[in-house]
């Protein structure tokens, strides 16, 4: 059995910014000294004239990228999602939100899976954060080929955009001849009649191992992957809620306010279904390996399976 092929999406992210670049003269990138990690070195040695490093103050770099929106460049300002969403937020809020900026966020190294850099990296909330923003497209691909196209997708969408993205290698779940991205439309991975699972970002993955499992005990779970957080795909959650009867959601954020706040809300207001909501609960990660952690948080397919399991 031939090996699954792994990539991390910050990897996708340099590459499609790279690819893009040679295609649109008007796409600038913007980095708050971490072009080696973000990947976005990918798109400085290509064009290093539309590269611009603003060093270590991702407040500003968020009201530099602002004012070159207003001259008719496409930036995307490019750092790890704890200082993106979290140390810029007034910023992304005041000067990209408020005016509704064409402002694309890329925002790598995102969740749990950091790993050894710890809790104060782990950014679990940047999600929620952003989803709070009027006008904010939220968008958290699954794999390398979700990725680019999502980053090709914000490119050609007139407005702000935080586009989120991992640090450890993930497996490409997409690569098939029917798959297409579409900002605002979930993806139905598999089909099922006792339960749904939502999952976003690396977690798709752990939703397929885990209905795979369930499937060995008997219970069919269609899987849908969301990678626009918002605007959510109401209609196909709802549709799903409604035929199969339960909801999980799962997702590498906190429970609180991301995938599993966003899916609540629709069906409160529209579909009330009991929903399992699998993530981070309410606490902050620690440093270990990547692997590791997602193993300890139940994250992975063995752990979101034995949650699901207990549940039903």
């Amino acid at each position: 059995m031939s090996e699954v092929k792994k990539i991390a999406t910050r990897e996708s992210y340099g590459k499609a910014l790279a690819e893009l670049g040679a295609e649109h003269e008007d796409l600038v990138v913007l980095d708050a000294d971490l072009a080696g990690a973000t990947k976005t070195g990918v798109f400085k040695k290509a064009f290093p004239d539309r590269h611009i490093d603003c060093g270590i103050a991702e407040c500003n770099m968020m009201g530099i990228a602002a004012g070159l929106s207003t001259t008719g460049k496409v930036p995307f300002a490019s750092t790890f999602a704890m200082f993106a969403s979290g140390r810029a937020f007034e910023q992304v809020r005041n000067s990209i939100g408020y005016p509704h900026m064409n402002v694309k966020i890329g925002a790598t190294h995102a969740g749990i899976s950091v790993g050894e850099d710890g809790a104060s990296h782990q950014c679990n909330e940047d999600l929620a954060l952003m989803r709070t923003i009027p006008g904010m497209v939220v968008i958290n691909p699954s794999d390398d080929i979700e990725a680019r196209a999502a980053v090709r997708a914000a490119y050609e969408y007139v407005g702000p955009v935080y586009l989120r993205f991992g640090r450890l290698a993930v497996p490409v779940i997409n690569d098939n001849p029917d798959y297409k991205f579409e900002i605002g439309k979930g993806v139905t991975l598999r089909e099922g009649t006792d339960l749904t699972i939502i999952a976003t970002g690396l977690c798709v993955n752990s939703a397929l191992e885990a209905a795979q499992m369930l499937e060995k005990d008997g219970v069919s779970a269609k899987v849908i992957n969301i990678h626009t957080i918002k605007p959510l795909d109401e209609e196909l959650v709802v549709a799903a809620a409604k035929a199969t009867g339960k909801v999980v959601t799962v997702e590498e954020h906190s429970i609180i306010g991301g995938l599993g706040g966003a899916v609540c809300e629709t069906l409160s207001e529209k579909a009330p279904t009991p929903v399992l909501r699998i993530g981070v609960k309410d606490v902050f990660g620690e440093s270990g390996p990547a692997v590791a952690l997602l193993h300890k948080y139940q994250l992975d397919g063995e752990g979101v399976y034995a949650q699901i399991k207990e549940w039903i």
